[in-house]
């Protein structure tokens, strides 16, 4: 393993925080006490759920979130359908209103 590879894992593994004699440094290291209050100031266990509050938001927790649906494909169809319903009114039946062709 080449020592780049190593420098990157090395990263994102955090230091042993057990004590101060466990890594060979004296029992009154102010550079370990700052390091173990830290970590300890850190929130422990999983994050909390990020509650949606603009209407995209709350759409995508619906129907994307834990339990996701075929809805959003249904609700793509139907926006088209208006959609170029609306188009062909306005660009073709509404001529056609009253009389016939």
């Amino acid at each position: 393993m080449s020592f780049i590879v190593r420098r990157g894992l090395s990263t994102l593994i955090p230091p042993k925080i057990a004590s101060p004699s466990g890594i060979g440094a004296a029992q009154d290291a102010a550079r370990m006490q700052r390091v173990v209050s830290f970590y300890e100031k850190l929130p422990r266990g999983p994050a909390p759920e990020i509650k949606a509050t603009s209407l995209m938001g709350r759409y995508r927790a619906r129907y994307f979130g834990k339990n996701p649906s075929a809805a959003p494909i249904v609700h793509v169809i139907l926006f088209l359908l208006t959609l170029g319903y609306a188009n062909n009114y306005y660009f073709h039946l509404r001529h056609h209103k009253n009389n016939a062709h």
